[in-house]
């Protein structure tokens, strides 16, 4: 008896020894967010400051914009020496944090935005996304062989608002980082030339009367057709007050329609998933059941944040704060999007993204151009 008491005492060290290094063990292999979100968050404010130069904005390049590039070129040198410590926070940050940022994104809207521009504002809007989204869908898989979720996240930000938009439906349609990546690059390419392309077409309009006259309803058209917020600004503004004025509540109606565009777009996803389920033998039932809803909760809490801020509830200065807020978090996004973009993936995609893109820019142009005669004749 005394002999086992010796020997338990004598275990009980080397057990606890061994439960410590356990503890050790799983504390160290927690992963640690600190070194990639302040490498993220450091490439977000380099963005955003290097937005407020003259240049930059001017050309329509937004804060977001340049974190992205700023996340490529790290990307694609240096990080990869201290991507092992610094994954966890990257991955938080192109995953939480944008969701985060979209919920905050609907500070920057209100419901009485739609009062602005009117029920033809509103039909021009839906009409120009719903038709632009169909259309990049439809090339992209049919005409070009693409993948499916490169041709939606390039329709996502041709049709709704951008890079913004590109984020948002990627956890929707779960795109890879180069596939998204790939999408905010035709953004960037044709939401720039839209800023050189709409004020010649503004001139010629008042020549050929194709679109109503006034800096008004090209302000309808210039929002409802250019890819970016900052793009539209700095295209309208080239024709004056009046048109930057309206094309900025235009575009920020066909921002608000980003969560039911999402809402949408995941049900169809799991449907589309449930019929080729059914296809391969299964029966239609079960495997309806078995379809994954992705809901995008993400957009309701956007949905929540614009009714929160219709009701004039919030005081300036929170509003102010927490839309800075907003665009730090979207800009690490965008950075750690960055970071785990390589050259050879984009490279892998080849010119079809490009083609697909510059098509659906003559169909933003002339489609859309179309789209706001029609209802302007009708609605106007």
């Amino acid at each position: 008896m005394k002999e086992q008491s010796i020997c338990l005492e004598a275990a009980l060290p080397v057990a606890g020894s061994a439960g410590e290094q356990h503890g050790n063990h799983a504390l160290r292999s927690q992963p640690v967010l600190l070194p990639g979100l302040a490498l993220s968050a450091a490439l977000a404010v380099a963005g955003i400051e290097l937005g407020k130069i003259g240049w930059f904005p001017a050309h329509g390049l937004s804060a977001l914009t340049i974190a992205i590039v700023l996340g490529m070129l790290v990307g694609n040198t240096f990080y990869s020496r201290i991507a092992a410590h610094s994954g966890a926070g990257v991955n938080f940050s192109k995953q939480t944090l944008l969701r985060a940022g979209v919920v905050l994104f609907g500070l920057r809207l209100t419901l009485q935005d739609i009062g602005h521009v009117g029920v033809a504002g509103v039909v021009i809007d839906a009409l120009v996304l719903s038709s632009t989204f169909a259309l990049s869908w439809f090339l992209g898989t049919r005409l070009f062989r693409m993948d499916r979720n490169t041709a939606m996240l390039i329709g996502a930000g041709s049709s709704i608002c951008g890079a913004a938009a590109v984020m948002a439906t990627e956890p929707v349609v779960r795109g890879r980082a180069e596939e998204v990546t790939v999408a905010v690059s035709t953004v960037v390419v044709f939401g720039t030339l839209a800023i050189f392309v709409y004020p010649l077409l503004y001139s010629l309009n008042l020549h050929w009367g194709l679109l109503p006259a006034g800096a008004n309803a090209f302000g309808i058209y210039a929002g409802s057709t250019i890819h970016e917020v900052a793009q539209v600004v700095a295209a309208a503004r080239s024709v004056g007050a009046e048109a930057a004025n309206t094309a900025v509540i235009a575009k920020m109606v066909r921002v608000m329609m980003l969560a039911p565009f999402l809402i949408a777009l995941s049900a169809w996803l799991a449907r589309d998933a449930a019929r080729k389920q059914a296809a391969q033998g299964h029966h239609a039932g079960v495997s309806l059941a078995k379809a994954k809803l992705t809901i995008p909760w993400f957009a309701f809490g956007f949905l929540g944040v614009v009714i929160l801020n219709s009701l004039s509830f919030l005081p300036h200065g929170v509003i102010s704060a927490a839309t800075d807020l907003d665009t730090l978090l979207l800009a690490m996004a965008m950075a750690a999007l960055g970071l785990a973009t390589h050259r050879s993936a984009i490279r892998k995609a080849g010119i079809k993204p490009l083609l697909l893109a510059t098509l659906l820019f003559g169909w933003l142009i002339a489609g859309g151009g179309f789209i706001n005669a029609v209802v302007m004749h009708w609605l106007g």
